[in-house]
């Protein structure tokens, strides 16, 4: 979503034009976002806001897919949360041990875009990845766009942990396929009837080039032309902004 339909509460033109073409298709659409910092009920706040008329079941998060994860491999276990307290909250409502503070039977640390970042945080975080703890982190964005420029992500926090421990994380949102497929799934439509439209190369682009579904490059966030000439998950179109692709379905 940021850098593609919006960036930070100011909307793209084209975005509820392009929504709204799709809907008249009789087609599907998600925002399926690797920001953790906020939950979904945020989001869907957040897009009301700026105009855009979301539910929950329009949500598809590196939060949600994280905790499938967990529940799937670690079911029961305790994990330090690294995160927001809304990304905090969204574990605990949905059955995961998440704790704040250290303890001797912590199993795991699971890492997100914590806008709420403290040094007591990367010190819990640093003494837990020493001792040998599983690690997950929801994505591996190195920066969020803002309306200034940029911010470090989750990509960036885990860097910064790698310096300190020589640990990287298991990294669960895009470039992953599992977001996609499980969206695919869960919403009844074929690869060849899915379009992925993202601002980052490596991690939008990269993800639907792994689902093996066609996908749109945008310049209007982060990403750049040079960014989809140098890598090997080449996207399968490139458009200004949200309002080139709305104009040419």
């Amino acid at each position: 979503m940021d850098g593609t339909i919006y960036l930070d509460n100011d909307l793209f033109d084209g975005t509820i034009d392009f929504l709204e073409k799709v809907k008249k298709k009789q087609g599907r659409y998600l925002f399926v976002t690797n920001n953790s910092s906020k939950s979904v009920t945020a989001y869907v706040e957040k897009l009301k806001k700026i105009g855009i008329d979301a539910s929950e079941d329009d949500f598809l998060t590196s939060t949600e897919a994280t905790i499938l994860y967990i529940k799937e491999n670690f079911s029961g276990r305790k994990f330090y949360s690294m995160g927001t307290r809304s990304f905090t909250d969204e574990l605990l409502r949905q059955g995961i041990d998440a704790v704040t503070e250290l303890s001797d039977d912590i199993f795991g640390l699971v890492i997100s875009n914590d806008q709420e970042l403290t040094f007591k945080k990367l010190e819990d975080a640093t003494k837990l990845l020493l001792r040998g703890v599983e690690y997950i982190a929801t994505n591996p964005d190195w920066v969020c766009p803002t309306s200034y420029g940029y911010v470090p992500d989750c990509g960036s926090f885990a860097e910064m942990l790698c310096h300190a421990t020589g640990r990287m994380p298991r990294f669960i949102g895009k470039p992953q396929p599992e977001m996609l497929l499980l969206a695919m799934k869960k919403h009844g439509y074929t690869k060849e009837e899915t379009l992925m439209v993202g601002d980052r190369v490596y991690t939008d682009i990269a993800s639907g080039f792994n689902a093996g579904v066609d996908t749109v490059f945008v310049l209007s966030g982060e990403g750049t032309l040079d960014d989809a000439e140098n890598t090997q998950t080449k996207p399968t179109y490139i458009m200004k902004n949200i309002r080139e692709l709305c104009d040419k379905i």
